[in-house]
């Protein structure tokens, strides 16, 4: 599988003041920490289904990639700021150094925290939750390795972000 490396995320988080979802995934993939972009793996669904979800063309390149996410009020970040990890296997993450959730949360009105993949949320808790107190929504993830949820499945679970866009979440 291969060995621990200890790595640190090398690209911030895409928010501003008028955002209004936080979305957050584990810890940037090897590809994705090559490009310095979140979701940089070409079979991760995470843009495909972001353009589906809000009827628009998603860029593809970073600078277009976070006009769409500001523009729609969607803030985008990890749970984890530096971690040991083999590749870009999540189920390997340990000695965690967590990012500074505040950090969104004292600068946006964030309604609702989603979290792509169970790691994510379970890091969340472990994390940020003691940090925070806000319980977010626990979202399948849009990695290539969930092969066991279609990209109909994954638009028909994703799709409860829209309403907290919208501001009709609870």
């Amino acid at each position: 599988m291969g060995e621990y490396a200890h790595t640190d995320r090398n690209f911030g988080p895409v928010y501003d003041p008028a955002s209004r979802i936080l979305i957050l995934g584990s810890f940037p993939s090897r590809k994705s920490r090559e490009t310095a972009f979140f979701y940089g793996h070409p079979r991760n669904r995470f843009w495909p289904l972001l353009g589906r979800l809000l009827k628009r063309e998603i860029p593809p390149d970073t600078e277009g990639r976070k006009a769409v996410l500001l523009e729609c009020g969607i803030a985008l970040w990890d749970t984890v700021e530096s971690c040991d990890i083999i590749a870009s296997s999540d189920s390997s993450i340990r000695n965690v150094i967590p990012v500074d959730i505040m950090r969104i949360l004292n600068a946006a009105k964030i309604r609702e925290i989603y979290c792509n993949g169970n790691t994510a949320y379970s890091l969340f808790m472990r994390y940020l939750y003691p940090v925070c107190g806000r319980l977010p929504v626990r979202l399948p993830s849009t990695s290539p390795a969930n092969a066991s949820f279609s990209a109909d499945r994954l638009f028909d679970e994703w799709k409860i972000i829209l309403d907290a866009l919208r501001g009709t979440a609870p």
